[in-house]
């Protein structure tokens, strides 16, 4: 049982009034918040998300000495509405996710930002065609089917349609074929690789870093007669302006002792368990970094110009 004698013996002679009022409110929040829930949005499969975020939850279960669940949401609005419910007390989002969440009014606040191996905070939406097909530009693509990710997918759907925008293309619906949603960045690829699609919406960061590789290095694509795909056989056919990198935001109502040692936790992730921390870019990107929700404002900007293109184009 915690008291103020137990404590005061086990932190010796160093032991202040401040510190045991610090040890029991950390008690305080871990009776409010018995269970934390980390919850992710739906970037590749089920196992592959269990796989590269599997050691770094336990890593922020022993570092906040209580028990944290993995949660993998099925789609981007799963994770809003998680949040939105409390039922997410840490939501990874992508920028555009978080964006609708802050704009739909949950209450969630950004503490950390994802920061790529060249010190950079952002990464690109990206359309690829087959190699072997004649696309080479999103022109060669009028009355062809794209495949998009979710609408609550920065570098899946938002990006892609103000991209398209730029190029005249205002209502997609009307240029392409078919536009179709398949949910996650690895299924998009999927549709494209089985011919559902000519041309897919994905996320990329650099020649060695996109979920593309991702994919080959996993060896999920094959060509017709069994063999590996490889990165030679995709082509872009357009780049997108750059995108804020993704963030991770904890509820606004959590105690702020819980807060705290949440941010620490991932801002010491690269110190305290490298190897769980370099999982989960397999190596690629540099520790977390600080970042507030001012730094998504233009991501909510984003969103509110794609809606207005939606409602114009229904």
């Amino acid at each position: 049982m915690l008291n103020r004698r137990t404590v005061l013996v086990a932190l010796g002679a160093a032991a202040t009034p401040a510190a045991f009022a610090s040890i029991a409110r950390a008690q305080s929040w871990r009776a409010e918040v018995p269970e934390i829930v980390l919850g992710i949005v739906p970037a590749e499969n089920a196992s592959g998300v269990t796989e590269r975020w599997g050691p770094f939850t336990s890593y922020l279960s022993r570092e906040l000495a209580t028990k944290v669940t993995l949660r993998i949401a099925n789609d981007y609005a799963a994770v809003i509405e998680g949040q939105r419910s409390g039922h997410i007390h840490i939501g990874v989002y992508g920028p555009a996710s978080f964006a609708r969440a802050r704009l739909t009014g949950v209450k969630t606040d950004a503490f950390a930002i994802d920061v790529n191996a060249d010190g950079s905070k952002g990464y690109y939406s990206v359309f690829y065609s087959l190699a072997k097909s004649p696309y080479q530009k999103v022109e060669d693509l009028k009355g062809k089917n794209l495949g998009l990710v979710d609408p609550n997918s920065t570098s899946g759907y938002n990006m892609p349609m103000f991209a398209l925008n730029q190029l005249g293309i205002a209502d997609a619906g009307k240029y392409f074929g078919r536009v179709q949603t398949t949910g996650s960045h690895e299924n998009a690829i999927i549709a494209l690789t089985q011919g559902t699609v000519d041309v897919a919406a994905n996320w990329w960061n650099a020649e060695d870093d996109s979920n593309l590789l991702r994919m080959i290095t996993k060896r999920m694509l094959k060509n017709p007669d069994g063999t590996p795909m490889k990165l030679s056989d995709f082509r872009i056919v357009l780049k997108s302006p750059l995108i804020i990198n993704s963030p991770t935001a904890y509820l606004t109502e959590l105690p702020a002792e819980l807060k705290a040692a949440i941010r620490t936790a991932f801002l010491q992730a690269h110190v305290k368990d490298q190897a769980a921390f370099a999982r989960l870019s397999n190596g690629k990107n540099k520790p977390w970094d600080a970042v507030d929700n001012a730094a998504y404002d233009d991501t909510i900007k984003l969103i509110q110009f794609v809606d207005a293109l939606r409602k114009r184009s229904s």
